[in-house]
């Protein structure tokens, strides 16, 4: 299991996390099995979306934060209920498929970490199997 830290600069923002996850399945000497990325917060979450344009990711965001506002009809008393929400609907994790040592990926696609409560300094694990370990 390996550990990427993730420092965020405002409350609600993606971070291309890509390369540090290349760097994982690099260090973890999987050469053929699958890649589990996991984000251990309950107010943060990870996608697979397009990592060429910064308008993707901007889009994204703004449009989370027209469907579920800061401020709202919310019950939680810590004042981070749309954090929650976002989170819920992104997910708090993927998995890669791993040939060759490298994690697959789409010519466009890329792994982004999704901050809704920030900033904040966040870890993100990462945990790769062989392929004939995942078979047991």
């Amino acid at each position: 299991m390996i550990e990427i830290e993730v420092k965020t600069t405002a409350r609600n923002q993606m971070v291309d996390i890509t390369d540090e996850v290349k760097k994982a399945v690099s260090e973890s000497g999987v050469k053929d099995g699958l890649c589990l990325i996991f984000v251990p917060h309950t107010t943060a979450g990870v996608t697979i979306n397009e990592n060429a344009d910064d308008d993707v990711k901007t889009d994204i965001i703004n449009t989370l934060e027209k469907l579920i506002p800061q401020r709202g009809n919310y019950r939680h008393v810590e004042g981070n209920s749309d954090a929650h929400i976002k989170a819920t609907l992104v997910g708090s994790s993927v998995v890669l498929a791993i040939e060759d040592g490298r994690p697959v990926l789409g010519t466009w696609q890329g792994v982004l970490f999704c901050e809704f409560d920030g900033p904040r300094k966040r870890k993100v694990i990462v945990k790769c199997v062989n392929s004939e370990t995942s078979q047991r």
